[in-house]
């Protein structure tokens, strides 16, 4: 009997599982190429344009995180989540799946993040992404200043210093990114350890290999990071690496702060 339950349990998560990422393919197309055309008139200008854009986003993941919840793919816990709102923070995180910042936007109700260049030039994304302000630019320097710009005008910038998913047993050098945007605009770092069990939607995994259980995102806030520690009497790529290394050094920590799964 029991046997026959797991049996019913996972090909309902896999019809769910499939049925999660329709919605998400066709519920962003039906949204930003259909929807938000018509709603954006109203979004206002500038800086507030920008802020009801991001929150709409927000709005969305939020739902959509709230299904995959209800279908019963997931569920999370959050420790010091209220940290996450803070205005002009850089929340660096871990990235071991797929929808490390789908959960991450669902929380953040100002957040901005960098995208590459493919999906700010996607014919579905690119209006919405120029609308929310996401960053971009193909010059570093432009590109380093608008993180600072947007920090200072109150964004949350979440950034993943690994640079690409990555399991939670593999070590995967940070990039120096987050700690030189924090050096250059001020802004404290809030470091975010995302734990998944069992670990699903990591790299080159398909969407069809569910695993045997629910899966449980444990996420955990960290203490706030002063960049400015690190630059007092430092050259400033030295400051990055020391940075840049005491980061990682929490980030790789294992989240025990939930106990078990």
């Amino acid at each position: 009997m029991a046997s026959l339950s797991r049996r019913i349990d996972y090909f309902w998560r896999l019809v769910a599982t499939g049925f999660s990422y329709a919605l998400f393919g066709v519920g962003s197309a039906l949204i930003w190429v259909i929807l938000f055309p018509l709603i954006s008139p109203f979004l206002g200008r500038g800086a507030e344009r920008k802020r009801r854009a991001r929150r709409l986003m927000h709005e969305v993941f939020r739902f959509y995180v709230a299904v995959m919840r209800g279908l019963g793919l997931l569920t999370y816990r959050v420790q010091n989540g209220e940290a996450l709102n803070r205005p002009g923070r850089i929340v660096v995180a871990n990235h071991p799946t797929l929808i490390d910042v789908v959960l991450l936007i669902s929380m953040i109700r100002n957040a901005t993040c960098i995208v590459k260049p493919a999906l700010y030039n996607n014919p579905v994304m690119r209006f919405p992404i120029r609308a929310m302000d996401y960053l971009y630019a193909e010059d570093p320097e432009i590109l380093l200043q608008r993180c600072v710009d947007d920090l200072h005008d109150g964004s949350t910038l979440i950034v993943f210093p690994q640079g690409t998913r990555t399991p939670a047993y593999e070590q995967r050098p940070f990039q120096r990114g987050a700690a030189n945007i924090a050096l250059h605009s001020g802004a404290p770092l809030l470091p975010v350890h995302i734990r998944c069990s069992p670990p699903t939607l990591g790299k080159h995994e398909k969407w069809y290999h569910i695993p045997p259980t629910r899966v449980c995102f444990d996420i955990h806030v960290g203490e706030e990071i002063d960049p400015l520690s690190y630059a007092d009497g430092r050259e400033r790529a030295r400051a990055a690496r020391a940075l840049t290394r005491d980061m990682q050094a929490r980030l790789s920590e294992p989240s025990k702060k939930f106990g078990p799964a």
